[in-house]
């Protein structure tokens, strides 16, 4: 049997850039930072004080009353799903509940609300704790509210993969649609976790980047003077669509979402396999699965998070599963990681670079690694027409997914 076409006919999201996908995109193309200082009471004892914080605040969007019942996380995933239903230009009468599905995940979910509970429960004591304390803090909480948002009855799922989550949740976006459980999926990821202890818990580890005195300076993959990542918030959301049911619709179509691979480690909890070994061989199955030409995937949206060792890891992935010849950037220079949404905004991006022939810069990239072999578009956007193109995604726990967008 012949497999359905999926596309992407709708995009939404909130970020460090902007509220919605046009000004998140035209700041990426322009080459502006979303991060800065942090200026919170909390934040001054910290070893890290700098963060990609959202640039439209939730409060700006959503009732105030509904938000008492929301953590931010569930908040901005309504957000993106919204615009990303609306542009898809299902706000007037959507597909049929039982042929509508949602896959949204967090990397770290519900946190803050945890934290923030717990705070009240040790000063007031357990009366004065939220009623909506678990439906806040659940990981599937941000799924769940799309999902009732949206009436979808054919599955509301929760992918939790670390920083691979938002592209995972796109990959089962697309297989659910091809296994013909339905014929639309809501999907992506949100994080919202800047927060004094992820963030301690982070600096612990040493992997995030100590320049609090040049935030926007900060994030800088593949320079060499890297230090790591910087920790952002936010939210990306598509619409996946069986291709006939939206032409059906007379859909437009930003691209098609041509091939997923996904694989594990099995090496370690935090470091990436040594020879970026599961990241070959997820890039290679998107490639494969897609049913083209490694000749094709002329771009890559890379992972590329600001570390000193994974960065490099995935230019030799690269090499090995595609070749020389793709134009990269990392667009997380400029949104900082927003860790469980990084995949979806990353893939929204990507899906944009197709549409309109442009490749948003890697800003930051002064010096870059001797080990740096492959082309990169730095400091200002380049201009390509663009068949297919690669957006990879790695997260704690060797989780590896690589998604292959192509042309509509």
């Amino acid at each position: 049997m012949s497999r359905p076409d999926v596309v992407v006919t709708g995009l939404g999201a909130t970020t460090p850039l902007g509220g919605d996908v046009a000004s998140t995109w035209d700041a990426m193309l322009a080459g502006r930072s979303g991060v800065s200082a942090l200026t919170q009471e909390w934040a001054a004892q910290l070893p890290v004080r700098i963060a990609a914080q959202l640039a439209v605040d939730p409060a700006e969007v959503l009732d105030r009353v509904k938000l008492r019942r929301l953590d931010r996380s569930e908040a901005i995933a309504i957000i993106a799903a919204r615009q990303a239903w609306a542009d898809a230009g299902l706000a007037d009468g959507g597909p049929d509940p039982e042929r509508l599905a949602v896959s949204v995940g967090s990397g770290i979910g519900g946190a803050t609300t945890l934290l923030a509970q717990d705070d009240i429960l040790e000063a007031s004591g357990p009366r004065r704790v939220s009623p909506h304390t678990v439906p806040m803090l659940m990981p599937n909480g941000p799924a769940a509210w799309v999902g009732l948002e949206l009436g979808a009855k054919a599955g509301v799922h929760s992918v939790a993969s670390a920083c691979a989550t938002g592209a995972e949740a796109i990959a089962l976006g697309l297989d659910i649609i091809r296994a013909g459980r339905a014929d639309v999926v809501v999907a992506g990821g949100t994080e919202a976790v800047i927060h004094p202890l992820p963030i301690a818990g982070f600096a612990s580890m040493r992997a995030m980047s100590t320049r609090n005195d040049d935030p926007e300076k900060a994030s800088r993959p593949w320079d060499k003077g890297r230090d790591g990542f910087v920790l952002g918030e936010g939210a990306g959301v598509v619409v996946l669509e069986r291709a006939e049911h939206a032409a059906a619709r007379g859909a437009r179509v930003y691209a098609r979402l041509a091939g997923a691979g996904i694989t594990s480690d099995a090496y370690d909890i935090v470091q990436p396999h040594a020879e970026g070994e599961g990241a070959i061989r997820a890039i290679a199955r998107a490639v494969a699965d897609a049913d083209v030409a490694r000749t094709d995937i002329v771009h890559v949206n890379a992972h590329a998070t600001s570390t000193p060792v994974g960065d490099m890891l995935e230019i030799g992935a690269l090499r090995q599963a595609v070749g020389d010849h793709p134009v990269l950037t990392a667009t997380k220079s400029m949104t900082g990681h927003l860790l469980g949404a990084a995949g979806a905004l990353e893939s929204i991006a990507t899906i944009l670079a197709i549409r309109d022939g442009v490749i948003p810069p890697t800003i930051n990239l002064d010096d870059p690694d001797d080990g740096m072999s492959l082309d990169v578009a730095a400091h200002k956007a380049r201009h390509l027409e663009i068949p297919a193109a690669l957006n990879n995604a790695f997260g704690f726990g060797g989780h590896n997914v690589a998604l292959v967008f192509t042309r509509p």
